[in-house]
């Protein structure tokens, strides 16, 4: 069943993030749909809620950290039909939010994702995020994983379970995903990729990288909570 869907917001959480917000926030001001953006800083020491002001007059910043508690409080803040999460170091193609409409136009749809791949990845690198995206898309049809740097959700759906679990460190993305996958579809946007950084995996190294993720999602699975307790900045 198609529904009109006008509205898109974009809410970005961010800490520290004065060397790649402005990339993001000039990719999205460019966008020829209006779009509503929204930057929720966790108490950075560097000039992001400054460069932020320069994109968006709705920046807010909060006292405590942890990146589903900015989500949820720019969600709430927000006006659009559709609320897209994107993290501050990555890039969308100039027809995202073109392909999010026309997806969200199922009115079966409450959740999305699409392909995340690196700007400017080595050989593995290419290879790994090819091999992880095919995977989200296959497992998409069964039960939904989505990474948050690139989180979509119908608003009135996000609302109606209460959004990001802010007890969650990490994998809150995942749960979400699967929270909502029991109100509707959550669909894969097979022709839409955005570019994310590599900072944490150069720093830390692909393979550890892989065996956090995968440490802390098999702990969720099984008990309902994270391996980390907190999870950590790379900057």
């Amino acid at each position: 069943m198609k529904t009109k869907v006008r509205t898109v917001s974009v809410v970005i959480p961010a800490f520290q993030e004065g060397k790649y917000i402005a990339t993001t926030l000039s990719r999205l001001v460019n966008i020829d749909h209006l779009i509503e953006i929204i930057v929720v800083d966790g108490g950075s020491e560097d000039k992001t809620v400054e460069v932020a002001r320069r994109f968006t007059n709705k920046v807010y910043v909060l006292r405590e950290r942890g990146i589903a508690r900015a989500r949820n409080y720019g969600a709430k803040r927000a006006c659009g039909d559709v609320l897209v999460f994107l993290d501050a170091d990555v890039i969308t193609t100039a027809d995202f939010v073109e392909k999010v409409l026309e997806t969200f136009s199922d009115s079966t749809v409450v959740g999305a994702t699409c392909s995340i791949m690196p700007v400017k990845p080595r050989f593995h690198e290419k290879v790994f995020f090819h091999l992880h995206n095919s995977l989200t898309r296959i497992l998409a049809r069964f039960k939904p994983h989505c990474r948050g740097e690139f989180f979509v959700a119908r608003r009135s759906e996000f609302f109606k379970v209460n959004g990001f679990d802010e007890s969650l460190p990490c994998t809150e993305d995942h749960e979400l995903a699967f929270r909502l996958s029991k109100r509707g579809r959550f669909v894969f946007i097979k022709d839409l990729t955005v570019y994310e950084s590599l900072r944490r995996f150069r720093k830390l190294g692909l393979f550890r990288v892989v065996g956090i993720w995968l440490a802390n999602y098999l702990s969720f699975v099984i008990r309902g909570k994270n391996v980390s307790k907190v999870w950590v900045p790379v900057r």
